[in-house]
This record gives C-alpha cells, sequence and structure tokens, in this order.
C-alpha cells in the first residue's frame, strides 16, 4: 500500500512538473493500429443478435488482452522483495502514462483566461465537445470538469489502487476505445463492446466519486441530488454524477455570496465579485478536494498498516 502512495504521489507530481514530457510521451498511436488492424481482420456484423451482442462485447477483450497481458506478467514479475525499487519504478512509469493524458486544470484554466468568446468556444471545445455551442452554460460546465475529472484522473486512479499498473492501462485503453481518438464508427464492435465495458467500469468510480463529494461539500445537497439521479439504483450509467455536482456548485456558490452580501456587498455586486464563470472555477475546486481526500484515506491506510 505504501508503494501504491509513493507511486501516485510521483505521477501526479511529475505530470504538473513536466508537463511538456507528458505530452511527448502519453502518445497511444500503438493502440490506434492494433484497433485498425483488428477491425479490418474481424468486421462487424450488421445483424443485431445474441451471437453478434457476443461477438462485439468479445471484440474487445481481444484487443485489451495482449498490453494487459504484457503488464500484468511485469507487474507479477516485480512482486518479489528483491525487485520492490523496480516495481515500484513501474508502478510510476504506468501510472503517468495513462493519467490525463491533458492536463485538467490547464484546459479549466484556458477556458476561464479566454480574452474573447472565439477563444473560449475553442478553449470550452478543448475542455469538451459539448461545449462548443454552449461556452457560457454554467451547468453544462460543471458536469464537463466533473465528466473530464473522471476520466482523466478518478478512474485511472480507482483501478490503480485495485488492481495495479495492469487495472490503469486497462481503464486508459478502454476509454480510447470508447470515446477516444481511437474510438470506431458507432457501429463497429470493438467500439461498442468497450462502451459496454467503460459503463461498468466508470460505475464504481462514479459512485465513489459523489460519495466523496458529499463529504468535501454540502452533504445534504449532494446526497439528494445523488438519489433524484438515480444513483442509489444499480442501474449502469454516471448521470448521477452531473446531477450531485451541478447542486454542490450552486451551493457553494450561493454561500459565497451570501458572505459576500454579510460582509456589505449587494446582491449584484457581490454576483459580479465572484469573477467570470464561478461555476468552471467552483467545480475544479471541488475535484481537487475529492482528490486530497482519496490521498487522505490512501495515507491513512498506510499508516494504519505501520502500526499494525
Amino acid at each position: 500500500m505504501s508503494a501504491t502512495l509513493i507511486a501516485v504521489i510521483f505521477a501526479l507530481a511529475l505530470g504538473h512538473l513536466a508537463p511538456a514530457l507528458a505530452v511527448a510521451v502519453r502518445r497511444y498511436d500503438w493502440y490506434g493500429v492494433w484497433l485498425r488492424w483488428l477491425s479490418n481482420r474481424m468486421p462487424s456484423n450488421p445483424v443485431v443478435s445474441a451471437e453478434s451482442l457476443w461477438r462485439m462485447r468479445s471484440r474487445i477483450l481481444v484487443a485489451l488482452a495482449p498490453p494487459l497481458l504484457l503488464v500484468g506478467l511485469f507487474q507479477f514479475a516485480l512482486r518479489t522483495p528483491l525487485a520492490g525499487v523496480v516495481g515500484l519504478l513501474f508502478a510510476v512509469v504506468v501510472l503517468f502514462y495513462v493519467w490525463g493524458p491533458r492536463d485538467l486544470d490547464a484546459d479549466v484554466d484556458a477556458v476561464i483566461d479566454a480574452e474573447d468568446p472565439d477563444g473560449r468556444r475553442e478553449a470550452a471545445r478543448r475542455l469538451d465537445a459539448r461545449m462548443q455551442t454552449h461556452p457560457g452554460d454554467g451547468g453544462l460546465m460543471v458536469e464537463a470538469v466533473f465528466a473530464n475529472a473522471l476520466r482523466r484522473w478518478f478512474g485511472v486512479l480507482f483501478w490503480f489502487l485495485l488492481l495495479g499498473p495492469v487495472g490503469a492501462l486497462l481503464y486508459r485503453l478502454t476509454t480510447l476505445a470508447a470515446e477516444g481518438e481511437f474510438a470506431q464508427s458507432p457501429n463497429d464492435d470493438a467500439s461498442e463492446g468497450a462502451r459496454y465495458l467503460l459503463s461498468w467500469l466508470d460505475w464504481p468510480v462514479a459512485q465513489a466519486m459523489a460519495l466523496s463529494l458529499a463529504l468535501v461539500g454540502n452533504f445534504d445537497t449532494v446526497i439528494g441530488a445523488w438519489r433524484d439521479g438515480d444513483g442509489a439504483s444499480f442501474r449502469l450509467g454516471n448521470g448521477f454524477l452531473g446531477a450531485a455536482a451541478r447542486a454542490s456548485v450552486r451551493s457553494e456558490i450561493a454561500e459565497e455570496a451570501q458572505e459576500l452580501i454579510e460582509e456589505g456587498a449587494s446582491p449584484g455586486n457581490a454576483w459580479a465579485q465572484l469573477g467570470a464563470l464561478p461555476e468552471l472555477r467552483d467545480a475544479m475546486s471541488l475535484v481537487w478536494r475529492i482528490l486530497l481526500l482519496w490521498m487522505v484515506i490512501l495515507a491513512l491506510f498506510v499508516v494504519a498498516g505501520w502500526v499494525s
């Protein structure tokens, strides 16, 4: 567990201190070539049947098997005490490779700091394609920040904590095949299978994020929105996370505005003092608080292991 914590801290620090290195390293062209090769060798079946559904969902397993098997073998081989340092280095390298791939902070800051509507629209598109046509929609911005935090940070981190490097790689490669730059047409078997697998991988992560959000934000508000968004059901999907995030950010902004009013500002001036795009700023602040909470919990497990 201590090696896991060290690997997470090193990967996070390296990503922020060496963004140019991150951009240069986090390339998955080899995976795109592999997916296209499989698509050409295993064409999709347009007829929907039980057999085609199994074929669709198994295609992504065929695509994932070679890289996951390779990383899994290294991970298993480096579990011996003598290979502890090498195993730690391997975990750092894999986690650093699959994190992101772009810096979420930089993308959010680019939207906030944009000097004109066209620049803000382009920055919003880089953050989330849905925001290209609605760059000023505060609620959509909040959802985009949390959706990107799930994809770039917490999905990778969650499966890394559970399965090690092979879990982190599993999540990243599934995401790329499902909706990333290498996703094929909507009817492609590998992409459809990847989307189905991703829905299973995302659900526990989104639930953990929603619970963490309740702990670092307004508990009652978040739990109410989570319940209204079907978070209490076992149905796949993560819409409840966006609903909880919207409600939490609204609560945060309302509290900030009320504090300014109590300090003597008029209601109009209070909202003006919150600055441009307060929803985006507060959403990013909540995401950082969730990440800090996860790190603290992980550190407590490490300390408990040392004490015992």
